[in-house]
């Protein structure tokens, strides 16, 4: 409280009322797999070509990685993790150079196709140049025969040329307080390469056109632990685990692109452990007969929706018809249901951009078979495209049967908690009661304006109770303040029925 010593005028800043709570985002996703190249720290990306930068497109038959994201960006996703996986045992390519350690980013044997070259920089004074350049170069496609050319030497040949090239120059080699320093500089600029030195340098670093060396892939293909990716040094997690730390919160969905059921099964249970995440599982390529598509009985889940089955895209090397796992563009449709219509919307009954087939065509009778098992059926419709046609979890329990109402609690219960921050340590009394209501009474008033909860009146759509109804003395002598919500999700009407009858009108006599 304020102190008044002497005498004047005093303008006091009071709080009164609710404050505001903000609705987090639902559509941001995390995708978790094998890439051509690339950290295995968490990478966000806005467009595909931030994919293509960081991870290139390049990968074997059997790995869907660059579909999939590709997918997700085609049908309206905005951001996304790259949580690339990797084997155990590979190794990062390397090289030393005038001085400098230049090692790739991340393991693989893709990194033995980088080249680092380190040349005066371009700017100069009167005692010489104010710096280094280091120019990076990455060639997709390993040669049979003959030598890479120096892309940026104007008297080498052109052809092949690199696939990612990188320029950085007026790099301070010798003041690590200048912004130019290259270790500032290069931390988060350079898609392909870290830069460190053992020692600090004696002289600016110099170095000719060099190719790194030493990158291996793993013996074999990562697994659960390499996807689950555990250490106790938060800074060498990857996979599931780096994604639960703090600065990975606006993640919403997660993916493994075609992940085998063990791999499938620890994505979900991440979710749960999460309670504030939403999981798509694919299912197994070439799955015909769908009286043996049960994942339920397998996976219940109220936290991950299944989708059936693999669609048809065009190759993103030849353009040819390519056969890949439906989640990654099912989930730029969810993030497109989010921004255009809302959280609450199921998204189904919509196209999926980019794709011109299916691997199994799925009709009614089909269908009557995979929805009670919570499969949702891709289907193609004469004259209306290849459409979503199913909204359901995996879940048995009915009453978190459909996709929209488990993601809808998922944003409500997320943006309560993050608004309501600022209550904890307050003095719990009847004052602060009836701010915490009022606060949340105004998000979900918003809410249902919106068109996401039942009812004609808010009455009908939700409730908020937060008196001595819910909190014993004994609550409250132990410092918890107890808050009960009850609300009326609006459901997708799956099964539209009309009802036609003869009219006769007969006159009465």
């Amino acid at each position: 409280m304020a102190e008044y010593l002497a005498p004047g005028v005093f303008i006091e800043e009071i709080e009164r009322g609710p404050r505001p709570i903000e609705g987090v985002s639902t559509s941001t996703a995390a995708f978790l797999g094998e890439t051509e190249r690339g950290q295995t720290w968490p990478r966000l990306v806005t467009n595909f070509n931030d994919y293509r930068r960081y991870f290139g497109t390049s990968f074997a038959d059997g790995k869907f990685m660059p579909d999939a994201v590709s997918g997700f960006f085609e049908n309206g996703g905005q951001r996304a993790y790259i949580c690339r996986i990797v084997g155990a045992g590979a190794t990062p390519a390397t090289v030393d150079l005038g001085g400098l350690t230049i090692t790739a980013k991340g393991p693989g044997d893709a990194g033995n196709r980088i080249f680092a070259k380190v040349v005066d920089s371009s700017t100069t004074r009167s005692t010489g140049p104010v710096g280094f350049r280091l120019q990076v170069a990455y060639f997709q496609t390993p040669l049979t025969s003959g030598t890479y050319p120096d892309p940026f030497d104007p008297t080498s040949p052109h052809f092949p040329a690199p696939t990612v090239r990188e320029d950085f120059d007026d790099l301070v080699w010798d003041d690590p307080t200048s912004p130019d320093y290259f270790v500032k500089r290069l931390e988060t600029a350079s898609a392909l390469v870290a830069v460190t030195a053992a020692v600090a340098l004696a002289a600016q670093p110099t170095g000719a056109f060099t190719q790194l060396a030493g990158g291996t892939d793993a013996p074999a293909a990562p697994g659960l632990p390499e996807f689950k990716g555990e250490n106790a040094d938060t800074s060498l997690r990857t996979g599931l685990s780096a994604l639960e730390l703090d600065e990975f919160r606006d993640v919403a969905l997660v993916y493994a692109p075609a992940a085998d059921d063990t791999v499938a099964k620890e994505v979900y249970e991440h979710c749960e452990r999460s309670k504030f995440r939403f999981a798509v599982i694919d299912p197994h390529k070439s799955s015909a007969d769908v009286s043996l598509i049960t994942p339920r009985d397998n996976w219940d889940t109220e936290y991950a929706a299944f989708y059936y089955p693999w669609i048809g895209v065009a190759d993103l090397r030849s353009g040819q018809k390519k056969m890949v796992p439906p989640g990654g563009h099912v989930l730029g449709l969810y993030a497109r249901t989010d921004v255009t219509r809302g959280v609450w919307k199921a998204p189904a009954n919509d196209t999926l951009s980019g794709v011109f087939d299916l691997e199994y065509l799925v009709n009614d009778q089909m269908q009557q078979m995979l929805n009670p098992n919570g499969v949702n059926a891709i289907r193609k419709f004469p004259g209306r495209g290849i459409r979503v046609w199913g909204a359901r979890t995996l879940s048995s329990n009915s009453l978190w049967k459909y996709v929209s109402v488990r993601r809808l609690f998922i944003f409500l219960e997320r943006s309560i908690y993050e608004g309501t921050q600022w209550v904890v340590f307050e003095p719990n009394d009847e004052r602060l009661w009836e701010r915490v209501k009022d606060t949340i009474r105004l998000f979900l008033r918003t809410q249902w304006r919106n068109g996401a909860l039942m009812g004609v009146t808010e009455d009908q759509a939700f409730t908020i109770a937060c008196d001595r109804s819910t909190m014993t003395q004994d609550d409250i002598l132990n410092g918890r303040l107890i808050c009960e919500i009850g609300i009326a999700p609006v459901r997708p009407a799956e099964f539209v029925v009309f009802r036609i009858f003869q009219n006769t009108a007969e006159a009465q006599s």
